[in-house]
C-alpha cells in the first residue's frame, strides 16, 4: 500500500512550483525553536546558502544564539540561523532539507505569503461562532463589484476553506481577521497559509477541487478586493511644489508596469499603478489619460480603465494644504 508522502517531499513539490515553504509542527506552529529564547534549547548552525547569495565576509564571525536586547527589534533572520518562522521560508531545496533536517518532529509545512513569484494572499474562510464566510463573501463581492475566480482551495480540518489569490508585485497585504467580513481572516505578508498534506492535531489539509487545470497557481485577486486588502493610506499634507525628485521618470516607470500587464491582471496592476502615482502627487488629467491608453493597449476597455484610474486616485488623494488648496482632480470615465 503506496504511503502518504512525507512533509519535506509535500514541501518540495511545493517549492518546485515557486511557493517559498518552511516546517510546521502538528499546531500549525512553526517546527523550530527561536535561537533567541532561552526557554527551550536553540538550534545552532546556519543555513546554507541559497544559490546566488554572497558568502560571509572574511573573518566574519559566525551566528551565535542567543536572548536579544530588550530594546532589540525582532530578528527576521539576519542573524543567519533558523528559526524565525514565516521568515526561514524559502524555495530553495537545499535550504528546505536543512531546516526539514533541524525539524525531524514536523508533520507540515507553511507557505509564505506575499512572496514573488505569486505575491500570495490566502483568505481564510473560518465557520467558528457561526459565521457563514461563503455568504459574508458573495455579498461582499456584489457590494463591490467583483467576483472571485476559480482558484485554488484547500479544505482545513475545521471544515473551512482556504482561497489563494495573486496580488501585484510591490503590493502589501496586511494579515487581519474578520476585518473584511465575518469569518473571513487574510493571510498577507508576513503571514503563512497551511500547506495541503500538512497534518494537525485537528486533521490533514487537502486540496479541494474546481481549481483550473494545471500546476496549482493561484489567480489574481480582483482589482475590487485589492482595494478593500490595501492599507490605510498614510495622511500626506498636499502642497502646491510637493513633487518627487523626477517625477517623468517615475510616472513613464508606471507605465512600464502597466503596459507590461498580462491577462488577468491588467486591471489591478492599473489601480496599483494609480495608487503609486496618487501618493506620489501626480496625479492628473494628462497621467490619468496616459495610464487609460497603456491599460487599453493590454486589453483592458477604456470606460473600465478610466473608473480605475478615477478610484485609485480618489482613495491616495492628499488632504487639503493649509492654505486650503486641493490637488488636481482627475478626469473620470463613463
Amino acid at each position: 500500500m503506496d504511503r502518504d508522502p512525507t512533509p519535506l517531499a509535500l514541501a518540495l513539490a511545493a517549492a518546485a512550483h515557486g511557493y517559498a515553504v518552511f516546517p510546521l509542527g502538528r499546531t500549525k506552529r512553526p517546527a523550530l525553536p527561536s535561537p533567541h529564547r532561552s526557554a527551550a534549547p536553540p538550534v545552532t548552525g546556519a543555513l546554507p546558502l541559497a544559490p546566488g547569495a554572497l558568502p560571509p565576509a572574511s573573518g566574519a564571525v559566525p551566528p551565535t544564539p542567543g536572548p536579544l536586547p530588550a530594546s532589540a527589534a525582532p530578528c527576521r533572520g539576519a542573524c543567519g540561523l533558523p528559526g524565525h518562522g514565516v521568515y526561514d521560508a524559502s524555495s530553495e531545496p537545499a535550504v528546505i532539507r536543512a531546516l526539514f533536517a533541524r525539524a525531524p518532529r514536523a508533520s507540515g509545512y507553511g507557505i509564505a505569503c506575499g512572496l514573488a513569484p505569486y505575491h500570495l494572499i490566502g483568505l481564510d474562510l473560518d465557520t467558528k461562532h457561526g459565521a457563514d464566510p461563503l455568504r459574508a463573501l458573495a455579498l461582499l463581492g456584489a457590494r463591490h463589484g467583483f467576483v472571485l475566480p476559480a482558484t485554488v482551495r484547500v479544505a482545513t480540518p475545521s471544515g473551512g476553506a482556504h482561497l489563494w489569490l495573486s496580488a501585484p508585485a510591490g503590493l502589501t497585504v496586511r494579515n487581519s481577521a474578520s476585518r473584511l467580513a465575518p469569518g473571513i481572516d487574510v493571510r498577507g505578508t508576513g503571514g503563512y497559509l497551511v500547506g495541503p498534506g500538512s497534518r494537525t492535531t485537528r486533521g490533514v489539509y487537502r486540496f479541494l477541487p474546481g481549481a483550473p487545470p494545471g500546476p496549482p497557481r493561484p489567480a489574481p485577486a480582483p482589482a475590487a478586493l485589492l482595494r478593500l486588502l490595501a492599507p490605510p493610506r498614510r495622511p500626506v499634507p498636499y502642497a502646491v511644489h510637493g513633487h518627487p525628485a523626477d517625477p517623468d521618470r517615475t510616472a513613464e516607470a508606471l507605465l512600464r508596469f502597466v503596459r507590461a500587464s498580462l491577462p488577468g491582471e491588467r486591471d489591478s496592476r492599473l489601480y496599483w499603478a494609480a495608487c503609486r502615482a496618487g501618493e506620489h502627487g501626480l496625479a492628473s488629467g494628462v497621467l490619468a489619460a496616459r495610464l487609460v491608453a497603456a491599460a487599453h493597449a493590454t486589453g483592458l476597455p477604456p470606460h473600465e480603465a478610466a473608473r480605475t484610474v478615477a478610484s485609485a486616485f480618489t482613495r491616495t488623494a492628499p488632504r487639503l494644504a493649509p492654505g486650503g488648496t486641493r490637488p488636481p482632480t482627475p478626469e473620470r470615465g463613463p
